[in-house]
């Protein structure tokens, strides 16, 4: 019997390669960046399954290229901003996500990039490469108190809900601002307080976001929302880049209108060598690796990997963004 073609937009575990290949046959774009628009065209067609990674849009185009039969797109994410997914709906394609695997890794690489900007671990690191540590004293490199400090989170969702954990454990006054969350159990349960989004603005000391890129949320972050923020207040992001207005980002950065921010995701991404915002000392900037731990990243490959196959056989995906296909 013939196995189903697929295309895999970039390399994969060995393993989970191995496993893929079993049960198809398996074009791989083996490369470290993504697949040129050409390249993924071209290599999309005839094919009966796609899986995807966050760097790679399938739109219409994708899916006039992979032709009519294409039965599923796999994407190797917890978001799927990069697919249109009202587009594949009308064409009753089923769209895989990887939800719930990453939350503890990026909630704690969230807390982690929190501490690092509140405590200036890099700037003391780069202090001393830079030869500038001469002595112990009072007022060198101080920050800011994380312990008994009011949390805000902008996006009570799966990860959402583990920051305000971890920061509950430092014995942070926790806020949140969520439409969909208010009067949530779980906050009730570890003491996390929902408020509107112009007091999380004003009364935070350590903002965190954590919803997901559209329409509503686009620039959520922008001049007006900084300006109404605390002056020693510091922002992180590791949701998506497009939540913040980078322009303003960098002007109240550099005007200290907040005093710092640590962001793992950029828009672009990655960010051109020469721009603004890496001139910046009280910025920490990651390349977009919240999630990246060994098991983390195996788990979120063979949670593709499951929604291909069971698109690829017929079946319900096990986790399926759009499950009004199966109406």
């Amino acid at each position: 019997m013939k196995k189903p073609m697929v295309f895999v937009a970039r390399h994969i575990p060995p393993a989970k390669l191995a496993l893929l290949q079993e049960n198809c046959d398996v074009d791989l774009w083996d490369e470290e960046l993504p697949p040129p628009r050409d390249v993924l065209l071209a290599r999309s067609a005839g094919k009966d399954g796609i899986l995807s990674l966050l760097t790679d849009m399938i739109d219409a185009e994708v899916m006039d290229a992979a032709g009519s039969g294409l039965k599923v797109i796999s994407n190797c994410a917890v978001g799927y901003d990069n697919i249109d997914v009202g587009e594949a709906t009308a064409r009753s394609l089923p769209v895989g996500n990887t939800p719930g695997v990453l939350t503890d890794s990026t909630a704690d690489f969230a807390f982690g990039l929190l501490m690092a900007a509140g405590r200036r671990i890099v700037e003391g690191d780069q202090y001393v490469r830079a030869g500038s540590w001469k002595t112990w004293g009072l007022t060198t490199l101080l920050g800011e108190d994380i312990s008994g400090a009011t949390l805000g989170i902008i996006g009570f969702g799966r990860i959402g809900r583990r920051v305000a954990k971890r920061g509950r454990g430092f014995d942070m006054r926790v806020l949140y601002y969520d439409p969909l969350c208010q009067d949530d159990p779980y906050a009730m349960q570890i003491g996390a307080e929902c408020v509107d989004y112009e007091t999380l603005l004003r009364e935070s000391d350590f903002i965190t976001l954590h919803m997901a890129l559209n329409d509503e949320t686009y620039h959520m972050i922008n001049a007006e929302t900084l300006s109404k923020m605390k002056p020693d207040a510091i922002l992180v992001n590791t949701a998506r880049g497009a939540v913040v207005d980078q322009e303003a980002l960098y002007h109240a950065l550099k005007n200290r209108v907040i005093r710092a921010a640590a962001v793992d995701v950029t828009d672009p991404e990655p960010l051109p060598p020469d721009h603004p915002l890496l001139s910046l000392d009280n910025l920490i900037i990651t390349p977009h690796i919240a999630s990246a731990t060994v098991k983390t990243r195996n788990n979120m490959v063979q949670i593709a990997i499951d929604n291909l196959l069971a698109g690829l056989s017929g079946e319900k995906l096990p986790h399926c963004i759009n499950p009004e296909v199966y109406a």
